[in-house]
């Protein structure tokens, strides 16, 4: 029997959700909002038993066994260590939490709870087109070896004009292109080739800072563009730009791996590729992804990832016999909290590469900062700058 599923947060994704779960018949017996009134809309419009916007009324419920973490990222480490605590699983969505210290909260948690499901929502380890390139990649396709690793994802704005301010709108809050997309990025490429990044350099931008509904006092800090290098391990080069400029809602997004002997290309949900003297051919089509779930304003790579990985997800808690337990092997190639913590400590590193305009070390952190020695540092820093 599948777990009853509990899932905290209203925005698009989880419009998105609800009904890939239900297909895979996964039953959501509650929701939950900042705001009573967006709990009560969404539970009324999807059908769902309960809602509130107190999060202990959704994680002691004994109907739900399995816990989807898809609000604002200041709550993301909050709700799931107390969630594994308690023996509930989670599925948290990406960033994992506002910085590195969040993160490894969660990765204590999830090492403290092993038989517990603890997976970071980077769908596209999932995506048939990108499970094809890291076969193919394993496969030698490129040669012995992968010299440069080129992305370039392009988008229309992340919010519409009609929506107001909201963590979305804040650097601080986990908004933005590096955090909502930019870390697929980095998951994604250590996904493919095995390999961390050592240091990054980056450049982080934020042009739109109002909209016709986001203006005056407040105003859009989370950046919008944003280009950087990874140097990763083995010497390859990573090279991405995303940028959410586009007047339109289309997506493009293109990512090429070169090697010795020719490269791979991801265009949207196809595979491409071509060796040294062939013509290009196509790996994966658009028509071998014949499963798919109509979406609204989301693109259609993050829910076709999303719509595999419920898949694999519903295998994980299917008996494997009747008096077999359950299983994690069908998510396996997830991404866990410790992804999760890396893929933080590169974004940090690109945040502070664009500040100071040089090249920053990755560093993961590897236990909680003394929360006194950061004030003191501070305090130095500041009396520093006064004399």
């Amino acid at each position: 029997m599948l777990p009853g599923i509990g899932i905290f947060g209203t925005g698009p994704a989880v419009k998105v959700l609800i009904p890939i779960l239900r297909e895979n018949g996964f039953k959501i017996e509650a929701i939950w909002s900042r705001t009573i009134q967006d709990a009560q809309e969404l539970a009324k419009e999807q059908n769902i038993p309960f809602y509130t916007n107190k999060i202990d009324d959704v994680l002691l419920r004994k109907d739900v066994v399995l816990i989807f973490v898809l609000c604002s990222p200041n709550l993301h480490a909050q709700i799931s260590v107390k969630a594994l605590g308690i023996g509930k699983h989670i599925v948290c969505d990406k960033p994992a939490g506002l910085s590195q210290a969040d993160a490894l909260k969660m990765v204590n948690a999830s090492q403290y709870y092993p038989a517990l499901i603890s997976i970071i929502n980077h769908s596209f380890r999932f995506l048939p087109a990108f499970t094809a390139m890291r076969k193919q990649v394993g496969d030698d396709y490129l040669g012995s070896s992968i010299k440069l690793i080129d992305v370039r994802i392009q988008c229309g704005s992340l919010y519409s004009e009609a929506d107001n301010f909201d963590w979305r709108c804040n650097d601080i809050m986990g908004g933005g292109i590096l955090n909502l997309i930019g870390s697929h990025v980095v998951d994604t490429v250590t996904y493919i080739t095995g390999a961390k990044a050592l240091r990054v350099h980056g450049v982080v931008r934020t042009f739109t800072k109002t909209t016709k509904s986001i203006n005056g006092i407040r105003q859009i800090s989370a950046p919008d563009f944003c280009t950087f290098q990874m140097e990763l391990e083995g010497g390859i080069l990573v090279t991405a730009t995303l940028n959410s400029q586009l007047v339109n809602n289309s997506f493009h997004q293109d990512i090429v791996i070169t090697g010795n002997d020719g490269y791979l290309t991801v265009r949207g949900c196809e595979l491409f590729g071509k060796r040294n003297g062939d013509l290009e051919e196509v790996l994966l089509s658009e028509a071998d992804n014949k499963e798919w779930v109509v979406s609204n304003n989301l693109p259609r790579p993050y829910i076709l990832g999303l719509y595999k990985m419920i898949g694999a997800l519903r295998e994980a808690f299917l008996p494997v016999s009747e008096t077999a337990g359950w299983i994690k092997d069908p998510v396996c190639f997830a991404a866990g909290f410790d992804d999760g913590l890396y893929v933080q400590a590169v974004l940090s590193a690109i945040k502070q590469s664009s500040q100071i305009k040089q090249w920053v070390k990755v560093d993961v952190m590897t236990e909680q900062p003394d929360t006194n020695a950061l004030l003191s540092a501070a305090v130095r820093r500041t009396a520093i700058s006064i004399t």
